[in-house]
């Protein structure tokens, strides 16, 4: 496949871990010149020192994306570095899954996810939104998830989140139709991100996994002791149970990495063998 992403400018928050990170270091690689943005700014300085190290061009910006100010810099930081913005990815996001019953416990993660799900991205696509329509293209990503598909028990204030997102795209796409480019993807479970540190209420996850529950559960924990075939392991088996990180930044970028006249709009990326029932 051709390299659209050469020669890209790309910011991406979230990147001092997870995916955000695979997606700085793939499309570094591939000759994109790469704004990595986060909170945490010494794991940000090593992503950035990793990729230039490799021969790739980064710059680190900390910000936080619940504050409009601290986007809008990031915006403007990247125009100096690189006179433009080709794509931004918003990334950035926490899971904190919990019943209504936990929200004692869960009221302070769920403001926090409101702030950055939600107000992240609005503030990441406001942040970009003029530069790009003065230059005349451009392309947001943003992260969603299945559990913006459909409520379910367990998942209402993180799957409100994830649907609001799927409606700012959506509403860009509609308003910005030749001008920016508009990619929501919606990734099922990736355990190993870290987003599962951030869950309350451990049984909360049942709400995504139904009838399902009790048989993919176990598969993780025939994974923890060594016991699970090694079919279910295999990324290229079909019976492949659980998503990889590096697996979703190759979805990521394959999105990215499409001609300015070739919009991929809506992608839901899961493991084949996953136990996820919306």
């Amino acid at each position: 496949m051709s390299n659209y992403v050469e020669g890209k400018t790309i910011i991406v928050t979230g990147a001092a871990g997870g995916f955000g990170q695979l997606v700085c270091e793939k499309t570094a690689a591939m000759g994109a010149q790469v704004v990595a943005a986060d909170v945490n700014e010494q794991a940000l300085e090593d992503v950035v020192s990793r990729i230039r190290s490799s021969g790739g061009q980064a710059t680190p910006v900390k910000a936080d994306v619940t504050r409009r100010d601290d986007m809008h810099q990031l915006a403007g930081a990247t125009l100096d570095a690189y006179g433009q913005i080709d794509v931004m990815l918003n990334n950035a996001g926490i899971m904190p899954l919990a019943f209504y019953s936990d929200h004692e416990s869960a009221a302070e993660a769920w403001e926090r996810c409101i702030d950055i799900n939600l107000k992240g991205v609005l503030n990441g696509i406001a942040a970009v939104h003029d530069p790009m329509i003065k230059q005349g293209r451009g392309h947001v990503v943003n992260i969603a998830s299945i559990y913006g598909n459909y409520p379910t028990a367990g998942g209402g204030v993180y799957g409100a989140t994830k649907a609001a997102v799927v409606f700012l795209s959506e509403s860009l796409r509609m308003e910005s139709q030749g001008k920016i480019k508009v990619t929501t993807i919606r990734p099922t479970g990736v355990p190993a991100t870290g987003l599962s540190g951030g869950i309350v209420n451990p049984e909360a996850v049942s709400g995504l996994l139904g009838i399902n529950t009790a048989s993919y559960m176990s598969k993780f924990e025939a994974a923890e002791a060594g016991q699970l075939p090694a079919s279910h392991l295999d990324v290229n088996d079909i019976e492949y149970f659980a998503l990889d990180p590096s697996s979703l930044a190759d979805q990521i970028v394959h999105a990215i990495n499409q001609p300015w006249g070739v919009a991929i709009t809506d992608m839901t990326v899961r493991a084949s063998g996953d136990g996820y029932v919306i």
